[in-house]
């Protein structure tokens, strides 16, 4: 599959694969319709939903590891494009997209794993770096704390326990 053709379920798979620093499982929820993810980022542990291709908020981890970014101009109808350049890479990669974040994504992507990536695992897996092994079930979460719950915002403040 071509990077520049990825979307949706298919782009935050590849993106999740691509956060093999953070990312430490990759299971599916709702039905199989979304992406869910269980590792730890800079500190923070996330355990649920992955959607960055429709939040900004789960993409925000891809452009914290964004070391150069730079948008070119965007007329009515044209797709967006960017460069980027990421931690731990010296290359500069380009991306299109209907959104600045969708071109954001599939740059990331093509620094990890070049224009072309395999088809989707849709079972859960363990990352081991860059590649994944499927595993029978996800793990348990154990001593993780302060989970985001998946239907919430990271960094939602709940009330106080009483």
């Amino acid at each position: 599959m071509n990077v520049a053709d990825l979307t949706g379920i298919t782009l935050d798979y590849w993106v999740a694969r691509s956060l093999h620093d953070f990312v430490r499982e990759i299971y599916f929820t709702d039905s199989g319709t979304k992406v869910a993810v269980r590792g730890n980022d800079h500190g923070r542990p996330w355990d649920g939903r992955f959607t960055p291709s429709t939040s900004w908020v789960a993409a925000g981890v891809v452009l914290d590891r964004a070391q150069r970014f730079e948008l070119r101009e965007r007329h009515d109808g044209e797709a967006a494009f960017c460069v980027a350049e990421f931690q731990g890479s010296h290359q500069s990669v380009q991306a299109h997209g209907d959104t600045v974040r969708i071109a954001l994504l599939r740059a990331f992507v093509t620094n990890c794993f070049g224009d072309t990536v395999t088809e989707m695992l849709r079972q859960p897996q363990a990352l081991n770096g860059p590649h994944a092994e499927r595993v029978g079930e996800p793990s348990a979460v154990g001593d993780v704390e302060d989970l985001p719950h998946p239907d919430a915002q990271i960094g939602d403040i709940g009330t106080a326990p009483r």
